[in-house]
Protein backbone atom coordinates (compact mmCIF):
# COMPACT_ATOMS: atom_id res chain seq x y z
CA UNK A 1 0.00 0.00 0.00
CA UNK A 2 1.63 3.54 -1.24
CA UNK A 3 2.08 6.40 1.43
CA UNK A 4 0.72 9.62 -0.14
CA UNK A 5 2.29 13.40 1.45
CA UNK A 6 -1.43 15.09 1.00
CA UNK A 7 -4.96 13.76 -0.42
CA UNK A 8 -4.00 15.95 -3.86
CA UNK A 9 -1.78 13.36 -4.25
CA UNK A 10 -4.26 10.77 -5.07
CA UNK A 11 -5.71 13.04 -8.14
CA UNK A 12 -5.29 11.60 -11.49
CA UNK A 13 -4.37 8.25 -12.27
CA UNK A 14 -7.53 6.63 -12.23
CA UNK A 15 -8.88 3.42 -13.59
CA UNK A 16 -9.80 2.09 -17.09
CA UNK A 17 -12.47 -0.32 -16.94
CA UNK A 18 -14.20 -2.85 -19.98
CA UNK A 19 -17.99 -2.28 -20.15
CA UNK A 20 -17.80 -4.17 -23.85
CA UNK A 21 -21.31 -5.98 -22.04
CA UNK A 22 -22.70 -2.17 -23.35
CA UNK A 23 -21.79 -2.04 -26.67
CA UNK A 24 -24.15 -3.08 -29.38
CA UNK A 25 -20.90 -4.02 -31.94
CA UNK A 26 -19.07 -7.08 -30.95
CA UNK A 27 -16.48 -5.98 -32.54
CA UNK A 28 -16.12 -2.86 -30.93
CA UNK A 29 -14.96 -2.92 -27.41
CA UNK A 30 -16.14 -0.12 -24.66
CA UNK A 31 -13.50 1.44 -21.90
CA UNK A 32 -14.86 3.88 -19.25
CA UNK A 33 -12.20 5.95 -17.26
CA UNK A 34 -13.60 6.23 -13.64
CA UNK A 35 -12.88 9.77 -12.70
CA UNK A 36 -15.08 9.48 -9.70
CA UNK A 37 -12.17 7.78 -8.28
CA UNK A 38 -10.75 10.67 -7.31
CA UNK A 39 -10.56 12.56 -3.70
CA UNK A 40 -13.67 14.92 -4.68
CA UNK A 41 -15.76 12.18 -6.55
CA UNK A 42 -14.65 13.81 -10.19
CA UNK A 43 -12.76 14.76 -13.53
CA UNK A 44 -12.82 18.13 -11.91
CA UNK A 45 -10.29 17.65 -9.16
CA UNK A 46 -7.82 17.25 -11.99
CA UNK A 47 -8.75 21.23 -13.32
CA UNK A 48 -8.98 22.63 -9.61
CA UNK A 49 -5.43 21.23 -8.92
CA UNK A 50 -4.04 22.67 -12.30
CA UNK A 51 -5.79 25.81 -11.87
CA UNK A 52 -4.73 26.52 -8.37
CA UNK A 53 -0.98 25.26 -8.74
CA UNK A 54 -0.30 27.24 -11.73
CA UNK A 55 -1.44 30.41 -10.49
CA UNK A 56 0.49 29.18 -7.31
CA UNK A 57 3.67 29.39 -9.49
CA UNK A 58 3.16 32.82 -11.70
CA UNK A 59 1.93 34.62 -8.18
CA UNK A 60 -1.22 35.41 -9.53
CA UNK A 61 -2.81 33.59 -6.51
CA UNK A 62 -1.07 34.18 -2.82
CA UNK A 63 -1.21 32.72 0.44
CA UNK A 64 -4.78 33.40 2.34
CA UNK A 65 -6.09 35.11 -1.08
CA UNK A 66 -10.05 34.47 -1.56
CA UNK A 67 -10.85 32.42 -4.59
CA UNK A 68 -14.17 33.30 -6.15
CA UNK A 69 -15.61 31.13 -9.21
CA UNK A 70 -18.41 30.31 -10.59
CA UNK A 71 -19.76 26.24 -10.84
CA UNK A 72 -22.86 24.42 -10.92
CA UNK A 73 -21.00 21.49 -11.56
CA UNK A 74 -18.10 19.55 -9.97
CA UNK A 75 -15.51 22.23 -10.67
CA UNK A 76 -17.02 23.95 -7.10
CA UNK A 77 -16.07 20.89 -5.26
CA UNK A 78 -12.79 20.07 -6.69
CA UNK A 79 -11.76 23.93 -5.87
CA UNK A 80 -13.43 23.98 -2.42
CA UNK A 81 -11.02 20.47 -1.80
CA UNK A 82 -8.09 22.15 -2.75
CA UNK A 83 -8.85 25.18 -1.13
CA UNK A 84 -9.50 23.49 2.07
CA UNK A 85 -6.68 21.99 1.99
CA UNK A 86 -4.25 24.70 0.72
CA UNK A 87 -5.38 27.41 3.26
CA UNK A 88 -7.40 29.45 0.65
CA UNK A 89 -11.14 30.67 1.65
CA UNK A 90 -13.31 29.82 -1.22
CA UNK A 91 -16.42 31.59 -2.62
CA UNK A 92 -18.46 29.84 -5.49
CA UNK A 93 -21.29 31.83 -7.38
CA UNK A 94 -24.16 28.78 -8.59
CA UNK A 95 -27.53 29.00 -9.89
CA UNK A 96 -30.12 28.85 -6.58
CA UNK A 97 -32.20 26.13 -8.27
CA UNK A 98 -29.23 23.63 -7.53
CA UNK A 99 -29.78 20.54 -5.53
CA UNK A 100 -29.30 20.33 -1.51
CA UNK A 101 -26.46 17.35 -2.19
CA UNK A 102 -24.56 20.19 -4.24
CA UNK A 103 -25.15 23.12 -1.15
CA UNK A 104 -24.10 20.51 1.37
CA UNK A 105 -20.88 19.32 -0.47
CA UNK A 106 -19.75 22.77 -0.64
CA UNK A 107 -20.70 23.44 2.97
CA UNK A 108 -18.95 20.35 3.84
CA UNK A 109 -15.56 21.76 2.40
CA UNK A 110 -16.20 25.64 3.99
CA UNK A 111 -16.83 27.11 0.92
CA UNK A 112 -19.80 30.28 0.97
CA UNK A 113 -22.21 29.98 -1.61
CA UNK A 114 -23.74 33.19 -3.66
CA UNK A 115 -26.59 32.13 -5.17
CA UNK A 116 -27.44 33.23 -8.78
CA UNK A 117 -30.76 33.73 -10.62
CA UNK A 118 -31.37 29.79 -11.26
CA UNK A 119 -33.51 30.81 -14.36
CA UNK A 120 -30.07 31.59 -16.06
CA UNK A 121 -28.16 28.56 -15.52
CA UNK A 122 -24.92 27.91 -15.72
CA UNK A 123 -23.75 30.75 -17.69
CA UNK A 124 -25.66 33.26 -15.44
CA UNK A 125 -23.79 32.00 -12.51
CA UNK A 126 -20.28 32.93 -14.88
CA UNK A 127 -21.72 36.08 -15.85
CA UNK A 128 -22.29 36.75 -11.90
CA UNK A 129 -18.77 35.21 -10.92
CA UNK A 130 -17.27 37.60 -13.51
CA UNK A 131 -18.82 40.99 -12.88
CA UNK A 132 -17.81 40.27 -8.86
CA UNK A 133 -14.60 39.22 -9.71
CA UNK A 134 -14.45 43.02 -11.60
CA UNK A 135 -15.46 44.29 -8.62
CA UNK A 136 -13.36 42.96 -6.10
CA UNK A 137 -9.79 43.03 -7.49
CA UNK A 138 -8.67 41.17 -4.31
CA UNK A 139 -9.95 37.92 -4.95
CA UNK A 140 -8.75 35.10 -7.51
CA UNK A 141 -10.79 34.40 -10.52
CA UNK A 142 -9.52 31.36 -12.30
CA UNK A 143 -12.53 31.40 -15.02
CA UNK A 144 -12.54 27.25 -15.91
CA UNK A 145 -14.08 28.57 -19.16
CA UNK A 146 -10.79 30.60 -20.35
CA UNK A 147 -8.32 28.92 -17.75
CA UNK A 148 -5.57 26.94 -19.87
CA UNK A 149 -4.39 25.14 -16.87
CA UNK A 150 -7.88 23.41 -17.46
CA UNK A 151 -7.03 21.48 -20.78
CA UNK A 152 -3.85 20.91 -19.35
CA UNK A 153 -4.49 19.16 -16.84
CA UNK A 154 -5.93 16.73 -18.93
CA UNK A 155 -3.16 16.94 -21.88
CA UNK A 156 -1.03 16.55 -18.93
CA UNK A 157 -2.64 13.73 -17.33
CA UNK A 158 -5.99 11.91 -18.78
CA UNK A 159 -4.58 11.72 -21.91
CA UNK A 160 -1.49 10.10 -21.16
CA UNK A 161 -2.86 7.75 -18.92
CA UNK A 162 -5.28 6.70 -21.69
CA UNK A 163 -2.37 6.25 -24.14
CA UNK A 164 -0.27 3.76 -21.17
CA UNK A 165 -3.58 2.15 -20.65
CA UNK A 166 -4.94 1.89 -23.90
CA UNK A 167 -2.77 2.86 -27.00
CA UNK A 168 -5.19 0.70 -29.15
CA UNK A 169 -7.60 3.45 -28.62
CA UNK A 170 -9.56 4.66 -31.80
CA UNK A 171 -12.31 6.58 -30.58
CA UNK A 172 -12.21 9.11 -27.58
CA UNK A 173 -15.72 10.46 -26.44
CA UNK A 174 -16.48 13.13 -23.57
CA UNK A 175 -19.05 15.66 -22.83
CA UNK A 176 -19.28 19.11 -23.60
CA UNK A 177 -18.97 21.26 -20.50
CA UNK A 178 -16.12 24.03 -20.17
CA UNK A 179 -13.81 21.58 -23.10
CA UNK A 180 -11.24 21.14 -20.95
CA UNK A 181 -11.54 17.47 -20.99
CA UNK A 182 -11.65 17.37 -24.90
CA UNK A 183 -9.39 19.55 -26.31
CA UNK A 184 -6.50 18.16 -23.51
CA UNK A 185 -7.29 14.93 -23.78
CA UNK A 186 -7.71 14.97 -28.11
CA UNK A 187 -4.74 16.93 -28.68
CA UNK A 188 -2.60 14.68 -27.26
CA UNK A 189 -3.96 11.33 -28.73
CA UNK A 190 -4.12 12.91 -31.87
CA UNK A 191 -0.71 13.94 -31.57
CA UNK A 192 0.32 10.14 -30.63
CA UNK A 193 -2.28 8.62 -33.20
CA UNK A 194 -3.73 11.05 -35.91
CA UNK A 195 -6.17 8.47 -36.81
CA UNK A 196 -7.97 8.78 -33.04
CA UNK A 197 -11.41 10.30 -33.75
CA UNK A 198 -12.77 12.76 -30.96
CA UNK A 199 -16.21 12.85 -30.34
CA UNK A 200 -18.25 15.38 -28.20
CA UNK A 201 -21.48 15.31 -26.13
CA UNK A 202 -24.02 17.47 -25.71
CA UNK A 203 -27.00 18.43 -25.10
CA UNK A 204 -30.22 19.70 -27.32
CA UNK A 205 -30.32 23.35 -26.93
CA UNK A 206 -32.47 24.41 -24.46
CA UNK A 207 -32.86 21.04 -22.55
CA UNK A 208 -30.46 20.08 -19.18
CA UNK A 209 -28.58 17.23 -18.79
CA UNK A 210 -26.25 18.03 -15.73
CA UNK A 211 -22.61 18.92 -16.42
CA UNK A 212 -22.52 19.59 -20.23
CA UNK A 213 -23.16 22.42 -22.52
CA UNK A 214 -24.56 23.10 -25.79
CA UNK A 215 -22.75 25.65 -27.83
CA UNK A 216 -25.91 26.33 -30.18
CA UNK A 217 -27.25 28.52 -26.62
CA UNK A 218 -24.58 31.18 -27.41
CA UNK A 219 -21.26 30.41 -25.64
CA UNK A 220 -18.33 28.55 -26.71
CA UNK A 221 -15.46 28.52 -23.36
CA UNK A 222 -12.17 30.71 -24.83
CA UNK A 223 -9.95 27.54 -24.23
CA UNK A 224 -12.20 25.72 -26.60
CA UNK A 225 -11.68 28.32 -29.44
CA UNK A 226 -7.94 28.78 -28.60
CA UNK A 227 -7.63 25.38 -28.62
CA UNK A 228 -8.67 24.64 -31.89
CA UNK A 229 -11.54 22.89 -30.77
CA UNK A 230 -13.57 23.30 -33.76
CA UNK A 231 -10.44 21.35 -36.17
CA UNK A 232 -10.10 18.75 -32.92
CA UNK A 233 -13.55 16.89 -32.98
CA UNK A 234 -14.44 15.14 -35.80
CA UNK A 235 -18.32 14.69 -34.58
CA UNK A 236 -21.05 16.08 -32.37
CA UNK A 237 -23.83 14.06 -30.85
CA UNK A 238 -26.93 15.28 -29.22
CA UNK A 239 -28.05 13.28 -25.84
CA UNK A 240 -31.02 14.37 -24.16
CA UNK A 241 -32.07 14.19 -20.59
CA UNK A 242 -34.17 10.82 -21.31
CA UNK A 243 -31.23 9.01 -22.56
CA UNK A 244 -28.93 10.24 -20.43
CA UNK A 245 -30.78 9.21 -17.88
CA UNK A 246 -31.39 5.75 -19.18
CA UNK A 247 -27.74 4.97 -19.71
CA UNK A 248 -27.04 5.95 -16.30
CA UNK A 249 -29.07 3.16 -14.88
CA UNK A 250 -27.74 0.88 -17.87
CA UNK A 251 -24.26 1.72 -16.47
CA UNK A 252 -25.31 -0.34 -13.10
CA UNK A 253 -25.52 -3.58 -15.69
CA UNK A 254 -21.71 -3.60 -15.65
CA UNK A 255 -21.20 -2.25 -12.29
CA UNK A 256 -20.67 1.21 -12.47
CA UNK A 257 -22.67 3.45 -10.63
CA UNK A 258 -21.76 6.73 -12.20
CA UNK A 259 -23.36 10.97 -12.51
CA UNK A 260 -26.08 11.57 -15.17
CA UNK A 261 -23.37 13.34 -17.22
CA UNK A 262 -21.62 10.27 -17.35
CA UNK A 263 -24.81 8.29 -18.87
CA UNK A 264 -25.00 10.63 -21.76
CA UNK A 265 -21.27 10.34 -22.77
CA UNK A 266 -22.17 6.46 -22.37
CA UNK A 267 -24.57 6.60 -24.65
CA UNK A 268 -22.77 8.95 -27.20
CA UNK A 269 -20.07 6.06 -26.53
CA UNK A 270 -22.54 3.18 -28.00
CA UNK A 271 -23.93 5.66 -30.88
CA UNK A 272 -20.02 5.59 -32.03
CA UNK A 273 -20.06 1.67 -31.71
CA UNK A 274 -22.93 1.47 -33.89
CA UNK A 275 -21.71 3.71 -36.63
CA UNK A 276 -18.25 2.25 -37.13
CA UNK A 277 -16.94 -1.39 -38.24
CA UNK A 278 -14.58 -2.28 -35.50
CA UNK A 279 -12.48 -0.19 -33.02
CA UNK A 280 -11.87 0.63 -28.86
CA UNK A 281 -13.80 2.85 -27.69
CA UNK A 282 -12.66 5.67 -24.96
CA UNK A 283 -15.34 7.63 -22.72
CA UNK A 284 -14.91 9.52 -20.02
CA UNK A 285 -17.27 8.97 -16.75
CA UNK A 286 -16.81 12.21 -14.97
CA UNK A 287 -17.70 11.28 -11.54
CA UNK A 288 -19.71 8.79 -9.57
CA UNK A 289 -23.62 8.24 -8.60
CA UNK A 290 -23.57 9.23 -4.77
CA UNK A 291 -24.43 12.97 -5.69
CA UNK A 292 -27.16 12.10 -7.61
CA UNK A 293 -29.40 10.12 -5.81
CA UNK A 294 -31.99 12.57 -5.13
CA UNK A 295 -32.82 12.51 -8.75
CA UNK A 296 -34.39 9.17 -8.52
CA UNK A 297 -32.56 8.24 -11.80
CA UNK A 298 -32.30 4.30 -10.13
CA UNK A 299 -35.62 4.05 -8.23
CA UNK A 300 -38.01 5.96 -9.64
CA UNK A 301 -40.35 6.48 -12.93
CA UNK A 302 -38.23 7.92 -15.36
CA UNK A 303 -40.29 10.48 -16.66
CA UNK A 304 -40.82 11.70 -12.87
CA UNK A 305 -36.66 11.72 -12.84
CA UNK A 306 -37.10 13.72 -16.67
CA UNK A 307 -39.44 16.45 -15.37
CA UNK A 308 -37.67 16.60 -11.70
CA UNK A 309 -34.59 17.82 -13.77
CA UNK A 310 -36.36 20.73 -15.56
CA UNK A 311 -36.59 22.36 -12.26
CA UNK A 312 -33.22 21.59 -10.59
CA UNK A 313 -29.84 21.15 -11.04
CA UNK A 314 -28.52 17.94 -9.59
CA UNK A 315 -25.29 18.37 -10.76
Amino acid sequence: MALYNSILDLIGDTPLVDVSGLSPNPRVRILVKLEGQNPGGSVKDRVAKSMVEEAEKDGTLVPGQTILESSSGNTGIGLAMVARVKGYPLEVVLPENVSEERKQLLAVWGAEIILSPGREGSNGAMRMAQRLAAENADRWFPFQYGNHANPKAHYEGTGPEIWRDCPEVTHFVAGLGTSGTLVGVGRFLKERKPSVQVWAVEPPAGEMVDGLKSFDEGFVPPIFIEHDGYELLDRKTVVGTRESVEWTVRLCDVGVFAGISSGAVVAGAVRCAQKIDEGVVVAVVADGGWKYLSTGAWTEDIDHVVERARGTIYF
